[in-house]
């Protein structure tokens, strides 16, 4: 029997939706790298202007990183079926009788196939989702008060600054015109911000790693495609998908 010709195809991920995971997976790497050198960069002999030139590109990428995760948020609650947040989140009737499903599966050893998210997977992206709004807002703090890039660069600068003629003046790593006391204070709210940020970011490189076993463990399990379905938007079946019908 041809196997191929028992398969069942099925569209899952839309346009939007592959365009954001690449997008992320490219700006979180870029992200990553270059934060491990700013991280290492007393070890690594880098200067003032070259710490400076970094953390400027960094925020640059981290731009185009937050603009694409909020649109993503934005999708889940217009785009299509399997990319809103009732598909995603482990949440709902549909997810407990999914789960219960996929528990069973795992029991008896045989493969159950979701055209979404299995409930697995639910919950590794719902951790992957937190820490990327997490590591989002903390890093445009992190922006505003290093470098005083926006958003909130220059609620930053007017803080620290000695008064509002000498704000123009307060540049990163540079004393002219900043208020010792007011910079202190400034560090200050920074340093939770700055530590969650840290914390994150190892965070998030843990969860890329399981993300990518589980994603590698599910390929090998079921071949139903789900990594070329991030670049075509289908996947193939040789029996009808639990969710198809939800």
């Amino acid at each position: 029997m041809n196997t191929k010709s028992s398969l069942q195809e099925y569209r899952v991920w839309d346009r939007s939706i592959r365009w954001f995971h690449w997008i992320n997976v490219l700006s979180v790497l870029t992200l990553m790298a270059i934060g491990l050198v700013i991280m290492n960069s007393k070890a690594l002999g880098i200067t003032d202007e070259g710490k400076i030139l970094l953390k400027t590109w960094h925020v640059y990428v981290a731009y185009v990183f937050v603009l694409n995760l909020v649109w993503r948020i934005v999708w889940g609650f217009v785009g299509s079926r399997f990319s809103r947040w009732g598909a995603i989140l482990p949440i709902g009737e549909n997810y407990k009788q999914q789960r219960r499903a996929f528990m069973t599966s795992l029991k008896q050893g045989k493969a159950v196939g979701f055209m979404g998210h299995n409930p697995l997977a639910r919950w590794m992206v719902t951790m992957l989702f937190v820490m990327l709004t997490t590591m989002a807002v903390t890093g445009l703090v992190l922006a505003g008060t290093d470098i005083y890039k926006p958003p909130f660069g220059s609620y930053f600068k007017s803080w620290v600054a000695e008064s509002p003629e000498t704000e123009s003046l307060v540049q990163p790593y540079s004393d002219t015109g900043v208020n010792e006391a007011a910079y202190k204070e400034m560090r200050d709210f920074r340093s939770p911000f700055k530590e969650v940020h840290e914390i994150g970011f190892f965070v998030l490189a843990a969860l890329v790693i399981l993300h990518l076993l589980g994603v590698i463990i599910t390929e090998c399990r079921e071949r139903n495609g789900l990594v070329s379905a991030m670049f075509t938007g289908r996947k193939v079946f040789s029996h009808k998908p639990l969710d198809a019908d939800d």
